[in-house]
């Protein structure tokens, strides 16, 4: 088997680069939305980081123009950039316990300037921070691998994910598209996708596991397709997740990905469904990921 992380005539990401749908160059990137977005979708480290950045250059710039006064304020203290920027910082920050006060008419209009510009600088951090911890977020987990097995006699693809909250996702539906590598009659090298068709695609309630299966007959792309096959066309397995979370009461979506090497001939998942002693459905996530050989049944040809 070649190299799964080696391109075959294009970029292929690592799982961690995954996450992230693409980077379009040309594309002017100084919008609103853009910045907006960015921000959403930033590690919390980072974001915390950048909000720290973003308070201290505000006041540095406003301790600059401070300095440019010898006699901008009243203070006990000498008018250094250090002292300035301190007063800045109680200014913008609304506090009141500060020896020093605006003297000069420059001093009081800076003053409020700075007033209005913490205003806006609090209301924007406030919004940020609601809308970041407001995103509805999904817990859904899926198995490292997909397995091809016979499933009443038909070679069948399934995978499994499990709600990871506990709660219950309402009216889930789920999407799988083949994407391959194809070329056409007139040598145009181009990236397809083909709906698979599920044995169930929707379920009403979404609490514990759900087994995703595709039946491999004639009319599925995956006929007769080996592991040197889909290495050869690169070939990649894009899920998505959507239903209505009975406690945010909002949409949540998920995306997973599965390439050749996530694939996984002959074998089954081992069960990780039981009852507690209360009667109630446990799923097992230590084992959810693992797979188990079938019993004595034909192979399906790698």
């Amino acid at each position: 088997m070649s190299d799964p992380q080696r391109p075959f005539g294009s970029y292929i990401p690592t799982p961690k680069q995954r996450g992230r749908l693409a980077i379009v160059k040309g594309q002017d990137a100084s919008r609103w939305t853009d910045f907006y977005h960015a921000v959403l979708i930033m590690p919390w480290g980072a974001f915390f980081v950048a909000l720290s950045a973003s308070f201290v250059i505000i006041n540095a710039i406003f301790a600059f123009f401070y300095t440019l006064d010898a006699h901008a304020y009243a203070h006990g203290q000498p008018a250094t950039f250090w002292n300035a920027f301190l007063f800045s910082v109680q200014t913008i920050g609304s506090l009141s316990y500060t020896e020093s006060v605006p003297e000069s008419a420059y001093a009081n209009v800076l003053v409020s300037i700075e007033a209005f510009v913490g205003i806006v600088y609090m209301g924007v951090v406030t919004a940020l921070l609601f809308a970041r911890f407001s995103r509805p977020y999904a817990r859904v987990l899926f198995s490292n691998v997909a397995v091809i097995t016979p499933f009443d006699g038909v070679p069948t693809l399934m995978f499994r994910t499990a709600n990871q909250r506990g709660n219950q996702v309402l009216d889930a539906s789920i999407a799988v598209s083949f994407a391959r590598r194809v070329i056409s009659r007139e040598g145009i090298v181009m990236r397809r996708f083909e709906d698979l068709q599920l044995l169930r695609g929707r379920t009403s309630l979404f609490a514990l596991s759900w087994t995703i299966m595709h039946r491999i007959d004639d009319s599925s792309p995956l006929k007769g397709m080996s592991l040197d096959d889909m290495v050869a066309q690169q070939v990649e397995l894009v899920v998505l997740l959507s239903g209505r979370d009975e406690t945010l009461a909002d949409t949540i979506y998920a995306r997973h990905a599965y390439r050749p090497e996530h694939f996984v001939w002959n074998e089954r998942f081992v069960d990780v469904l039981s009852l507690s002693p209360q009667g109630k459905g446990v799923v097992d996530l230590r084992k959810f990921h693992d797979t188990e050989p079938i019993p004595d049944f034909s192979e399906i040809p790698r």
